[in-house]
């Protein structure tokens, strides 16, 4: 059956043809659709779990006890998964594993440009790189029975753009697949012992992947006009067709480690001037040079940002695209909250206190701009609390008030951790704990606070005062911050004490089905002009010939800028 699919959508469908019996992800963009995909299809076992590392953890087990498995995650996913990835390299695998990363080159939604091709060659595990739809469902599939092969786990590379783009492709039927389990301690238990018996092991594995990859059948050569040779992979190679066609010849990486020698040499002997095409770093080309291999790279490209056709048209063959540029610069289109969200009241709030706010990584960074602009610092995810913790002890007699703000997926994720930390070493840390309901910037998925598994089933939902009080949090407190002053108060109260204490910011993301505000807001001839409530930043409120506006396409009717106004100038349609 050939049907256009999503890249990660075929990813999700060659691992489920391929037999897959465990699948658990944290979501993260631009990788979250692989697992959503997943639910979809009648696959044994499909979840979201709290972090990656669990993820990870629960896909090496469904491995090690014979259930072909797949964890996916976005490029920092892959950061907090690092330590089981590492050792499931020395453990080797039972049955297939499958290790999905979805790199973000350009930082579309990221906090950084990491290249998860150094994680292959750190850990000493297999990569492959897609370039499109049909080849993340052929690599996908064909990942678990390479895995096994090898003993070893492989790690498929995504990018924004393969993951996120759509192109044709043949499926077929799921074919079932399992393994016994046998006890066997030497090879699934790291201590120092085994482990030290395991990498020799590892590092003989590896010499035979790197004789698999001469001729494998995710590398390949394509001749044309041999003036220019071209080492390339993954979207990067659809640019550089698209761009040179058969004015240059290519060798497509899809195994991009361990890097084929013998191939690699080959292919430059038969062309006259060779360039290395790879977004981020210069993983290709340092390792092309190390053979004494004349080749052209970063010099001529960058190692920053996405890379396209035009790009490589103008380093490659000098050429810039001919096209219609605009008469004037298009007006900049800045990230803003959603109208309705309930983190404006936090930030609105924790601005006018004047606090040192230290963020975190989800919606509510966006908390970071004007004319909210209250966030001070953001870093990773469940970072805040440990950052304002660091910025209490360091700044023990400051007059300005320090909180950490984070979400209720990303307090699960990893800042539960950063509040025992707080307790234990006898911080008085202030904790916002911003408890929307779902987990909102990846695109409303559920999470152990929702009380639903990724398949919409009721299951035991965590209790966010049960769990900060049995940490040690004596002041657990609940507040609408939609209620702008009482919420002022409780801030104010809790930031006076001296020991820790946590805030949940209680109130529904506005997008979910489930939130339903009556009517839309209006503007009164009560407005003077005083512009208090573009203060909020409503993305509905707009201004003009001297008065606040109302653009009812955007306005969900939640009221929130009403208290902003004191002149009541703000009111509400009937519905």
């Amino acid at each position: 059956m050939k049907e256009i699919m999503l890249g990660n959508h075929a990813v999700a469908r060659g691992a489920y043809e391929a037999g897959v019996k465990v699948a658990s992800a944290y979501p993260g963009t631009p990788s979250t659709e692989i697992m959503e995909y997943m639910a979809t299809l009648p696959c044994p076992h499909v979840e979201w779990a709290p972090n990656e590392k669990v993820a990870a953890e629960t896909a090496i087990g469904s491995s090690i006890a014979g259930g072909r498995a797949i964890c996916a995650m976005k490029h920092v996913g892959l950061n907090v998964a690092a330590d089981p990835l590492f050792t499931a390299a020395y453990t080797g695998v039972n049955a297939g594993l499958l290790i999905c990363v979805a790199d973000d080159p350009g930082m579309h939604s990221s906090q950084n440009e990491q290249d998860s091709r150094n994680y292959a060659r750190a850990a000493k595990v297999i990569m492959l790189e897609p370039s499109d739809s049909n080849e993340c469902y052929i690599y996908a599939k064909n990942a678990f029975s390479l895995s096994e092969k090898f003993d070893l786990p492989v790690i498929l590379r995504l990018s924004t753009r393969v993951s996120h783009s759509q192109s044709l492709v043949e499926t077929g039927e799921r074919e079932e697949f399992s393994k016994p389990y046998e006890k066997n301690p030497g090879k699934y238990v790291m201590m120092p012992a085994m482990a030290k018996r395991r990498h020799p092991e590892l590092e003989n594995i590896l010499t035979e992947v790197k004789n698999y990859a001469q001729d494998c059948e995710f590398n390949k050569i394509e001749y044309h006009d041999k003036k220019i040779g071209i080492i390339t992979s993954g979207i990067t190679y659809q640019y550089a067709k698209e761009a040179l066609g058969d004015k240059a010849s290519y060798l497509k990486l899809g195994m991009v480690y361990p890097l084929p020698e013998k191939l690699i040499s080959e292919f430059s002997k038969n062309v006259d001037t060779l360039y290395v095409a790879e977004e981020l770093d210069d993983f290709f080309e340092e390792y092309i040079k190390s053979l004494g291999i004349k080749v052209i790279g970063k010099e001529a490209f960058t190692k920053i940002g996405e890379y396209s056709a035009d790009l490589i048209r103008k380093v490659i063959l000098k050429e810039e695209q001919k096209g219609t540029a605009p008469d004037e610069a298009l007006p900049a289109r800045p990230p803003v909250m959603c109208a309705g969200c309930p983190h404006r009241g936090t930030f609105y709030a924790l601005k006018s206190l004047g606090l040192t706010v230290c963020g975190d990584i989800g919606c509510y960074t966006l908390g970071t701009l004007e004319p909210l602009a209250s966030v001070d610092s953001c870093v990773c995810m469940g970072a805040s609390i440990g950052l304002a913790h660091g910025m209490d002890k360091a700044i023990e007699n400051s007059s300005k008030k320090t909180v950490a703000v984070l979400g209720d997926s990303t307090f699960i994720h990893s800042g539960i951790t950063g509040l025992i930390n707080v307790v234990y070493n006898k911080g008085n840390t202030t904790v916002i704990i911003l408890d929307n309901s779902i987990t909102g910037m990846t695109g409303h998925q559920d999470n152990p606070l929702t009380g639903k598994t990724i398949k919409g089933e009721p299951t035991k939902q965590v209790n966010l005062v049960m769990l900060c009080k049995a940490i040690g949090v004596e002041n657990v407190r609940i507040a609408d911050p939609f209620n702008i002053e009482q919420f002022k108060k409780v801030v104010s109260e809790e930031i006076e004490k001296d020991e820790p204490s946590v805030i949940i910011a209680q109130r529904p993301c506005a997008l979910l089905k489930s939130v339903k505000y009556e009517g839309k807001m209006t503007v009164t001839d009560k407005c003077i002009g005083c512009k208090m409530c573009l203060k909020i930043g409503c993305p509905a409120i707009h201004f003009k010939d001297g008065h606040a506006l109302i653009d009812k396409t955007q306005c969900n009717g939640c009221g929130f800028c009403q208290q902003i106004c004191k002149l009541k100038a703000l009111g509400k349609e009937e519905a």
